[in-house]
C-alpha cells in the first residue's frame, strides 16, 4: 500500500501475534505526548513551544486550537488522507496542551468517551441540556 493510501490507524502487526493492538499503541502515544507536555510546560519559553503557549496563556492556546480546527475542516473537504491525519494530529496536540493547562490528560477524555459508549448520540446530547 502506498504511503498516501495507508490508513492513519495502520500500526502493523498481525492480530493474535501477541503484539499490542493499534488502539493500545495509540493510547500509549497520547500518554507519552501528555507526559512530554507536562515536562515542558514550565520550561524556558524561548526553548520550548509548549512553554511558550503556557506563558502566553489560555487565549493563545485556544486560538491555536481554533486555527488547527479550521485547518482540519479544510483538509477534511479534500481527499488527501495524509494531510487530514496531519491536521488532526496538530489539533489533538493543541487539545492535549489545553488539557494539561487544566490538570487533565488523555485518560480523562478516554473515561468520558467510555462513559458515552453505547449511548445514542441523540440521547447523550439531550442529557447535557
Amino acid at each position: 500500500m502506498a504511503t498516501s493510501e495507508r490508513r492513519a490507524g495502520d500500526a502493523g502487526g498481525a492480530a493474535g501475534s501477541g503484539a499490542r493492538g493499534p488502539s493500545e499503541a495509540a493510547c500509549d502515544v497520547l500518554e507519552r505526548l501528555a507526559a512530554t507536555i507536562e515536562t515542558r510546560k514550565h520550561a524556558d519559553p524561548r526553548q520550548s513551544y509548549v512553554a511558550s503557549l503556557f506563558a502566553k496563556g489560555d487565549e493563545a492556546i485556544l486560538k491555536k486550537i481554533g486555527e488547527e480546527a479550521t485547518e482540519t475542516v479544510i483538509a477534511g473537504k479534500g481527499s488527501d488522507k495524509i494531510r487530514i491525519a496531519a491536521e488532526v494530529a496538530d489539533l489533538w496536540f493543541h487539545c492535549l496542551v489545553l488539557l494539561a493547562r487544566h490538570g487533565l490528560g488523555p485518560a480523562d477524555v478516554l473515561a468520558e468517551l467510555a462513559r458515552r459508549e453505547g449511548v445514542s448520540g441523540h440521547a447523550e446530547k439531550a442529557s447535557r441540556r
